[in-house]
């Protein structure tokens, strides 16, 4: 066997007891909860196109699980293209039209609306600071912020910096983009590591 291939196996089955043995936190309880936790949720993104799907998919989840949004998530991609801000920012009324008859997704206007917006906004961003990453990552100084929650009770729902996060989005014309919103953005994208102590998953992100 390559001695990658066994490395790789070694580290798989080590994670895998330390999760038998430490529990995961404790909303990732079924799937796909579990997978995006064990893999995505809490790891620093840089990649512009899947910030702003973030930035898109917490706005969807408004008055919603997030479960709901992310078993949706791959119709979210074909739905639109991707993510790719640039096309997203051409959408004219047949591709609102085409969106709202996509049971695939979740079909609110003004959520659909909003995600066209945000593409156009996005660039705008992004032509004036170079990157979306550097934009967004500046709201915690550019490194992940390394909490050290005990109980999921104790996790925050905004902090000072999604406030300020959302004030400054809101103030150049983006949608669906409140303080709790914001939060939630900067948990899965790995600018606030929020896995509790006691999950494995905490260490292994710096914390």
């Amino acid at each position: 066997m390559d001695v990658r291939c066994w490395t790789f196996s070694i580290v798989a089955v080590v994670k895998a007891a330390l999760l038998s043995v430490m529990p995961r936190c404790p909303w990732a309880t079924t799937e796909p909860a579990i997978t995006y936790h064990d893999e995505e949720w809490g790891v620093p993104v840089h990649d512009d196109r899947l910030l702003f799907e973030f930035l898109i998919l917490e706005g969807a989840q408004a008055g919603l699980s997030w479960n709901t949004i992310l078993k949706k998530r791959e119709n979210y991609r074909k739905a639109f293209d991707g993510f790719e801000a640039e096309k997203i920012a051409r959408y004219g009324k047949s591709d609102v039209q085409r969106l709202l008859r996509n049971d695939g997704i979740v079909r609110n206007r003004l959520k659909i609306a909003a995600t066209i917006g945000n593409a156009k906004k996005f660039l705008e961003v992004r032509e004036k600071f170079g990157t979306f990453n550097a934009y967004l990552w500046n709201f915690v100084g550019g490194e992940p912020i390394q909490n050290r929650w005990r109980t999921l009770a104790a996790v925050p729902a905004r902090t000072p910096e999604s406030d300020a996060m959302s004030r400054d989005l809101l103030r150049r014309g983006f949608k669906f983009v409140g303080s709790t919103i914001c939060y939630a953005l900067m948990q899965a994208t790995g600018m606030i590591n929020d896995h509790l102590v006691s999950c494995p998953r905490h260490a292994e992100l710096g914390g």
